[in-house]
């Protein structure tokens, strides 16, 4: 569904006086534009682990940075005041955003906290599920939402927080970090939305592990992030792939097989 076989999954800046942050924001402006100019598409994460970052949307008005829609992803969570939210959601919008990553997010002392009954939720704190139903009520037809779908949490629960997923409105779906073929992965199928894999592009798996809070397989030997890409080529070609830790030191093209 994107226009790209890739999203590269970029960090901006963590949030720090404009000034301090210059020589980190033109990193970000110089990575945007060599993903674009590769000809893939890019993901931006919403203050991840629960750090305060620049939004991609500031990012864009700030450098003036070019915005192709069918490329990117911009990832948004519960973590923000109602305000705020819509403000994002109207900015997005305005500047020809269309896919957004709805998820609810790491939370931090430094990060607000939206109230579940402003977006129409039901419990104590707002999940994924009333974020897409709010955004596909209020600003119908302006997005294409999608969710995330974590493999190693246990089944069912995971299949029925998907089907929730889908009836608020997303659209596609993007996994955890995938390695090698995956039962809980190939369920997918059945839920007819595109599935957007993840792969973990860095040689570094206990990090891996450590991000999706489960005990790494000793077992498993040395992980080649490459092998796995082809691997998970192979099993699910009909797939986008989401790369995560793709190091821009590195030549894309001799690591991506699709390129």
């Amino acid at each position: 569904m994107f226009a790209s076989a890739y999203l590269v999954e970029i960090l901006t800046p963590k949030r720090t006086e404009l000034s301090e942050a210059k020589d980190k924001i033109n990193l970000f402006a110089e990575r945007y534009c060599r993903v674009l100019d590769s000809g893939l598409g890019f993901s931006v994460p919403d203050n991840p682990m629960g750090q305060p970052r620049f939004s991609l949307l500031e990012m864009i008005e700030q450098l003036g940075l070019p915005v192709e829609p069918e490329k990117t992803v911009m990832n948004l969570n519960t973590f923000h005041t109602k305000t705020e939210l819509d403000r994002l959601l109207t900015k997005a919008a305005k500047l020809g955003v269309k896919y957004l990553l709805v998820v609810r997010g790491d939370g931090g002392p430094r990060l607000s906290t939206l109230e579940a009954k402003s977006i129409g939720g039901t419990k104590k704190v707002p999940t994924s599920i009333d974020l897409l139903r709010y955004i596909n009520t209020e600003y119908q037809g302006q997005f294409t939402t999608g969710c995330a779908y974590n493999q190693y949490n246990p089944m069912p629960f995971e299949l029925n927080r998907l089907t929730d997923k889908k009836a608020a409105g997303a659209r596609f779906v993007i996994t955890q970090p995938v390695i090698g073929k995956d039962a809980n992965i190939d369920a997918l199928v059945d839920f007819g939305l595109p599935v957007v894999i993840e792969a973990w592009m860095s040689k570094n798996v206990e990090l891996l592990f450590k991000s999706v809070r489960k005990s790494q397989d000793p077992d498993n030997g040395i992980y080649d992030p490459v092998e796995n890409l082809r691997t998970l080529h192979a099993a699910y070609p009909g797939s986008s792939v989401y790369l995560s830790m793709l190091g821009f030191k590195q030549r894309w093209r001799p690591l991506l097989p699709s390129l």
